[in-house]
């Protein structure tokens, strides 16, 4: 009797780890995957704005990028320090305001790409 109660639980606890191991991904994980990728990807946009900017203007030492760069270095660091207690709600504030700045970035971009398009060429 004995043996067949403790394969009784073994058999629950081995159905209870493999449901928690089947559980997938919680939802702050994917909370902290999305927003890195978000960050990534800004960075990405930052990098290319950057690179459109100087082939527009010149190397004139000016660097219109460098302080949404600092921005990103400053979200990333908080991510570090504070990612794993922050609670969802921060986390999606923090991915709000990454998103909203890739859009600004997007917007520049695309009033650089109208720029080119609408100067002749000396």
């Amino acid at each position: 009797m004995t043996t067949a109660l403790l394969l009784i639980v073994l058999a629950a606890l081995a159905l209870g780890l493999l449901a928690y191991l089947r559980r997938g991904v919680t939802p702050r994980q994917r909370a902290m995957r999305d927003l890195l990728d978000a960050a990534d990807t800004l960075e990405a946009r930052l990098r290319t704005a950057r690179a459109e900017i100087e082939a527009v203007t010149g190397d004139e030492g000016q660097d219109p990028v460098r302080e949404a760069m600092r921005e990103m270095l400053r979200q990333r660091m908080w991510l570090r320090d504070h990612g794993q207690e922050a609670s969802l709600e921060q986390l999606a504030g923090v991915r709000t305001s990454i998103d909203a700045a890739r859009e600004r970035i997007d917007q520049q971009l695309s009033r650089i790409d109208q720029a080119r398009t609408t100067t002749p060429d000396p």
